[in-house]
C-alpha cells in the first residue's frame, strides 16, 4: 500500500487563521454562494437580531456528544503499540495493531476515502500535525513512517472501518499518546480569524457554527486575488478537513459536500461541520494543486 506524501507543520510553518465573536453570524441557504453566508467573525444585522443561542442554519446532532477518539478502546476494538516514546528531531517508525473483540488482530478494513486506515499525529499545543496512510502486513501490523517530531507530548489517532466482525461497517477513531523526550517548546495557539494563507493561497471561511449542531461551512480558495479552479482530487475529494479541540485534543473529521466531477475543482468547497464542544478548534485543510499537497491551518472559536 503506497504511502502518500507526509506533511509536518510546526509553529514556525503553519499558516494561521481564526474566528472572532460568537460565530452566530446570520443564515444563508446551504450551497448558496451569491450571496454566500457571512464571513466568520463578520458582524451582520442578522446576527445582531438573532435570539440568544440561535443558529438558524444549523441542525442538532443526534446523540451528542459523539465519539471523540480520546481512547485506545471502543466497543471491543483496541489500538495497541509497543511505541510509547520516539526520538526527537529525526524520522521515526511507529508500529501498531488494531485488535477486535477477543484480542485477535483485525486484518480486513473497508476503504474510507480510498484508504483502509487514516493516521493522524497532533502535538499537545495543536501546532504540529501529520496525516499519514500506513501500510499493513498480513498479520495486522501497521507501520507509519513519521516525519521528525519535536520534544513534547503527542497524540496519535487511527480512523478505520472494519470489514468483518461485529464492528463491520462502523467507523472507529482510536488514539494513543506518545512522548518525545527533550525540552518541549510549546507555542500559543494562533488566535481566531476568518482567513489563512499557505504557499501563496488565501483561504476564506464562511459559515454559522455552534457547538453540538450540524452547520454548513464554505471555504473559498484564491491565489494572487484570483479564484483557484485547478484543485485536483485528493482522497476522492477536493479537500480533506480534520479538527482538534484545544485542551483535550478531541478529534473531528469533517466531511466535504463538494463532489469530485473532474480534475479541476474550486474555488469553493462545502463542508458540513459538527463540532461537539465549545471553545477553540484547530482545523487542518489539505488540498492539492499541480501534484503538490498543501495544508492550511485555521483556528475556530465555537460557542
Amino acid at each position: 500500500m503506497p504511502i502518500l506524501p507526509r506533511v509536518l507543520f510546526t509553529r514556525r510553518t503553519i499558516a494561521t487563521a481564526c474566528v472572532t465573536g460568537s460565530l452566530a453570524l446570520g443564515s444563508a441557504a446551504y450551497g448558496s454562494h451569491t450571496p454566500g453566508p457571512p464571513a466568520l467573525g463578520t458582524p451582520t444585522s442578522a446576527s445582531a437580531s438573532m435570539p440568544s443561542g440561535g443558529n438558524p442554519s444549523a441542525t442538532p446532532m443526534p446523540g451528542m456528544p459523539p465519539r471523540n477518539g480520546l481512547s485506545a478502546q471502543q466497543d471491543g476494538y483496541t489500538l495497541t503499540s509497543p511505541n510509547a516514546t520516539l526520538p526527537a528531531g529525526k524520522a521515526a517508525t511507529y508500529r501498531f495493531t488494531i485488535t477486535g473483540p477477543g484480542g485477535t488482530p483485525v486484518t480486513a478494513f473497508a476503504l474510507n476515502q480510498t484508504k483502509r486506515l487514516h493516521f493522524y499525529v497532533i502535538s499537545s499545543d495543536l501546532t504540529g500535525f501529520q496525516h499519514l496512510h500506513p501500510s499493513m502486513t498480513g498479520d495486522g501490523t501497521w507501520t507509519a513512517h513519521l516525519a521528525p517530531l519535536q520534544p513534547g507530548h503527542w497524540r496519535l489517532f487511527t480512523q478505520f472501518t472494519p470489514d468483518t466482525g461485529p464492528g463491520k461497517g462502523r467507523d472507529f477513531v482510536l488514539s494513543r499518546t506518545l512522548t518525545v523526550p527533550g525540552t518541549a517548546a510549546t507555542a500559543a495557539l494562533p488566535p481566531p480569524s476568518a482567513s489563512t494563507m499557505v504557499d501563496g493561497y488565501t483561504l476564506t471561511l464562511r459559515g454559522n457554527l455552534k457547538a453540538g449542531m450540524m452547520s454548513p461551512l464554505t471555504v473559498t480558495i484564491r491565489k494572487d486575488g484570483k479564484p483557484v479552479t485547478d484543485l485536483q482530487p485528493y482522497l476522492d475529494t477536493y479537500a480533506h478537513l480534520t479538527a482538534f479541540h484545544q485542551g483535550d485534543q478531541a478529534f473531528a473529521h469533517l466531511h466535504p459536500q463538494t463532489k469530485v466531477t473532474d480534475g479541476h475543482g474550486g474555488p469553493t468547497l462545502d463542508f458540513m461541520i459538527g463540532l461537539p464542544a465549545s471553545g477553540n478548534w484547530r482545523l487542518f485543510l489539505q488540498f492539492q494543486t499541480a501534484g503538490t499537497l498543501r495544508t492550511a491551518a485555521v483556528t475556530l472559536h465555537v460557542r
